[in-house]
Formats: C-alpha cells, structure tokens, sequence
C-alpha cells in the first residue's frame, strides 16, 4: 500500500517511519519546506530514541520519502493521513485551521476514491466537518473520512506506535473499514472498529483519564505530607487493585508536554459545546497548575529568601527521553522562580536552549549536572531523566554551597541522601 501523511512533526514522522517499517510506501509531507529539506539530509528536528536510525533505514530502503507537494501525495497514494497541529486556542477549544486547510487542499487535487485519516488529536465531529468541506469543494468526488487516533507516548514513541496496546479505527462504509482492516494487518493489536465520533471521543477520553490519575496521586501526595503517609507507598498499594492498576501513579510536579494538558482543555471545551458541564475535568487542571505552585513555595519554604540565591536544576524537558518543553512544569518552575529573583543553573541532556520571558540573563545552561549544581544553595530535580541517578552524590555534596535537593519526581533514596548529610526534601514523603 501506498501512503501520504501530511503532517512531519512528531506524531506524523514517527508514524511514517513506523508504517515504512512495515513495508509500507511512505510519502512524509509538510509545508515548511526548511523541515523537509532537512528531513531530507537526514536530520531529525526533535529527540525521539531510535528515530533517526528509523527514519535512515528506511530512506535507504527506498520506502520513506518527504515532499512538499499535497499534491504528490493525494495522486499517488490510497490513503492520506491528516497529522497537523490541533494547538490550543484563547477560548480553550482547539485550533482546527490547520486541518481545515489540508481539507481544502485533498479537495483541491481529489480524483479518484481517497480514504482520508484523522491522525491528529481532533474534537468529536471533527470528521463530519472535514467530510462536509471536502464534499463540498469537490461535488461527486468519492472517499471516506476515517479517525484513527493516535496514542504514541513521547520518549517511546516507535515501541507504542509498532506495538500499541490498541488500533482504534472510526468509519462510516464497509469499503473504509476494508481498507483500514488491510492496512492493520501486520500489526499484532486489537483493532476496535467503531463509528467516527466514538474514535474521536477515544481519544481525549483517553488523555483525560490519564490527566485524572496524575492530578489524583498528586492530590494524594498532599495529604500524605500533611498526615505523615508515604506517597510512594500509598500508590503502590493503589495500584496492585487490577481495576486501577499502577501507571500514571507517580507522585510529582505535574502532568505536561503537548498532548495532555491540551487535550484536556480541549475536552472540558467540547463538553461544554454540547451541552454538559464537566467539571471533573476542571478540577484535573486546577490540580496540575497549583501542584506547581505548590513545589515552588517547597523551594521558598527551604530558602527562605529566593531572591538572589543561586539553584541548581536538573531537567527542563516535561519528561525523560525527549526534548520537548512544551507546557513543561520544569520549565514554569524556572520561570517562577526567577520571577522570584533566583539565579538559575540547569542541565538537560537533550534541551541546550530555551527561551524564557526577561530573563536571558538570569538562567546559565550548563555541559554536566555537574556544573549546574557548582556553588548552589539548592538543587532541584525536575525531570526523571536516568543519567540523574547514576549522579556522584560525594562530589555532589563537595561542590554545592548547601548540599538541599528538592527531589520533585521522587527519584531518590531519601535514607541515603540523609546519611551523606543532605538535606532531602521530596513529594508526598516525610
């Protein structure tokens, strides 16, 4: 089968690599011709472990390929994969332009029978509105609007996407869903066949309800510091009830990156729209923002005065094994507190550069962990990335001015860090 994703940022990229791996043509489009000319040479724009091996093996094989032309890609290819940018608007509701757009274009160049693919993250009858502009713009013309949601997890994108847990496939025709049904074939995963707006809902129900497990541990962790319970045992024993299971149970400084929090957003939006109030989901937000708050006033707590103290940070990325800082809750903790006056110091494997409003001055990147903690009055670990815990904790305490650490991931072993002499601060752990 031939196919055409239009859409080369992460969720398109990986997916078009994944299906070459399967032996899939591929043809990868984007209009930022400066992205494809890139992709081109055989550079990857973000950090994704095994992408660019991915992505090479398959150029090589002649089965991955990048354009700039739409329309290349709806004359040669049997089914079009719509992968853009759903980003948040003002109103909290997602921005469709850029689907809207592509829309327009598969109308533009449509001739023969196109299954066309929702990957990205849309709201409910998202499909229903691309179906009505295309049939529109190209009377008579035939095809089908299918949603396939997407569910890879950043950092381990190419094992979620070649080996997901499940296939989610809306369509509306016998003939959608034969194609859709060939295309699934050699991946070894339950394919959930159901109408549009179910695999449109599947979607943000999903992201939500992982949203609502993080808010909910993190809730937890509160009231294990005021009570004296351990968090980490708390959700383990949580999590050994089969019916909750123990993922998403990690107590920390909150959910973040590009899916969730949108996603969420975008879901409280759409309820609303059709006619019902949820607020549960408001209240998942309103837990993720303050539990930030809450690690800052942790630092303030330990400082005293923030202003004009040095601290150290370990990661910026909102998780391990990426480098997007997108909604990252690292990157709003640096940016409160140098709004407090803190001079910042901060390693992160993947992120060397970030722009953060007025204050270029204030915040140095650092080559090693190492020299973001020199001289701090505190360290703070906000990202779990693994190189922190092989960390050299003697000749961390001989360089730092006071050895604190202020551990927002729970990555550390407290006993021992107390026995060095640290002073050890955690989340959700007394």
């Amino acid at each position: 089968m031939k196919l055409a994703i239009v859409g080369s940022g992460h969720v398109g990229l990986v997916s078009g690599a994944c299906f070459a791996e399967k032996g899939y043509e591929v043809l990868c489009i984007d209009n930022d011709k400066k992205k494809i000319a890139t992709l081109k040479k055989g550079v990857i724009p973000f950090y994704e472990p095994g992408i660019n091996e991915l992505v090479l093996t398959n150029r090589r094989k002649g089965r991955l390929k990048f354009s700039t032309s739409i329309k290349e890609g709806i004359d040669n290819s049997e089914i079009i994969f719509i992968a853009v940018g759903t980003p948040l608007g003002e109103d909290g509701s997602a921005d469709l332009s850029y689907i809207e757009n592509v829309s327009y274009e598969i109308a533009k160049y449509l001739k023969d029978y196109r299954v066309i693919v929702e990957k990205s993250t849309v709201p409910v009858k998202t499909g229903e509105r691309i179906k009505t502009l295309i049939s529109k713009y190209a009377p008579g013309k035939e095809f089908d609007v299918v949603s396939n949601p997407e569910f890879l997890q950043e950092g381990k994108a190419i094992q979620t996407t070649l080996f997901p847990d499940r296939i989610v496939v809306g369509v509306e025709t016998k003939r959608a869903e034969g194609v859709m049904r060939k295309l699934y074939a050699p991946f070894k995963a339950p394919l959930i066949i159901t109408n549009l707006v179910s695999a449109e809902l599947i979607k943000h129900a999903s992201n939500s309800f992982l949203a609502l497990k993080i808010s909910y541990v993190n809730a937890l962790a509160r009231i294990c510091e005021l009570s004296g319970a351990d968090i980490t045992q708390v959700a383990y024993g949580i999590g050994l009830d089969k019916r909750i299971g123990p993922d998403f149970l990690k107590a920390g400084i909150g959910y973040g990156g590009y899916c969730l929090p949108k996603d969420v957003a975008a879901f409280a939006h759409i309820s609303e729209q059709l006619g019902y109030n949820f607020n549960l989901l408001k209240e998942i937000q309103k837990i993720n923002v303050t539990q930030r708050d809450w690690f800052v006033k942790k630092v303030e707590k330990e400082l005293w005065v923030v202003k004009g103290k040095k601290i150290g940070v370990w990661g910026l990325s909102f998780k391990a094994d990426t480098d997007d800082t997108r909604e990252s809750p690292a990157v709003e903790i640096c940016q409160r507190l140098l709004e407090l006056g803190a001079h910042i110091q901060v390693y992160d494997p993947q992120v060397h550069k970030l722009q953060l409003s007025d204050a270029k001055h204030q915040i140095k990147f650092c080559r090693t962990p190492y020299e973001a903690a020199k001289g701090v009055h505190c360290l703070l670990l906000v990202t779990e990335w693994n190189e922190f815990k092989q960390a050299d904790f003697k000749r961390l305490k001989k360089i730092m001015l006071h050895p604190t650490i202020i551990d927002g991931r729970n990555m550390f072993d407290s006993t021992m860090l107390q026995r060095l002499g640290f002073t050890y601060r955690s989340v959700g752990r007394n």
